[in-house]
């Protein structure tokens, strides 16, 4: 079962736009069951799906830190067929606490999953724009990771950072299959810099480049009626955009 971690250090590249995104992408055009896991304070994958986080309890936080708590009560469905999504709000904020330092704490998001592997065929992990214990349990969780990169020039270094932490992660975990699957350019506009930047990206992970994405007033009010481009505005050049994105995450990111 693939699983897909969305990861970026940087905020506001677009990170939780691609990824709910990708998910309601692989849940529609495959046919699959496809479980979107949130682990960011904000809890913006839930909120773009058109849930109340702040109302809902339990969620991720206590799937996370109490065993007790199973799939089924904190899974939730969503308006896209086959989709659904473990909601996060300010209770991640305290995950470290709750888990403690050691190294089985990075583990536990992995070894929750698998209890419930057979009720999902795929899923998409969301996290908070920085590095720390979600996000460390996110790549030990991840067979594959995708990062959404702005195209602007210091975005660079911050992408060819969370590589690093990829690449380290995997040695020190011994996760020897975990690696950056796809990289997004995101907020693309036809300026010299972006293209620049989109050539500097291609030439730092060639092959994993999908297309870019570029500014789209329909996939942002899309988000703000807790919906899906494709919901909202199925004919408009953003769920275009999205589609062909989407489908480039899910192609580069197959077993070979």
């Amino acid at each position: 079962m693939r699983r897909i971690a969305f990861v970026n250090e940087k905020g506001g590249t677009g990170k939780t736009t691609l990824a709910v995104h990708v998910a309601a992408w692989i849940a529609r055009a495959r046919n699959l069951r496809v479980l979107l896991v949130d682990m960011d304070t904000q809890g913006h994958a839930g909120k773009t799906l058109g849930l109340d986080v702040r109302e809902i309890q339990p969620n991720v936080f206590h799937f996370l830190t109490d065993p007790s708590v199973n799939l089924t009560q904190v899974r939730h469905s969503t308006e896209v067929p086959g989709l659904s999504v473990v909601p996060a709000y300010k209770q991640m904020a305290g995950l470290a606490a709750a888990l403690g330092s050691s190294p089985a704490a990075a583990e536990r998001l992995g070894q929750r999953l698998d209890e419930f592997a057979s009720e999902q065929d795929a899923v998409v992990i969301d996290g908070p724009p920085s590095l720390g214990l979600s996000v460390t349990a996110m790549l030990l969780a991840a067979t594959e990771v995708v990062i959404p990169v702005a195209l602007t020039y210091l975005a660079l270094d911050g992408c060819a950072e969370v590589a690093r932490t990829v690449e380290r992660t995997a040695v020190e975990h011994q996760r020897p299959g975990l690696r950056v699957s796809a990289v997004v350019p995101m907020m693309h506009r036809r300026t010299a810099l972006a293209e620049a930047v989109r050539e500097r990206l291609e030439a730092y992970f060639p092959g994993r480049v999908t297309p870019s994405l570029g500014v789209n007033v329909a996939i942002d009010e899309a988000q703000s009626h807790g919906k899906t481009v494709w919901d909202y505005a199925p004919r408009s050049r953003g769920a275009q955009m999205m589609s062909a994105v989407a489908e480039s995450v899910w192609a580069l990111g197959a077993p070979a």
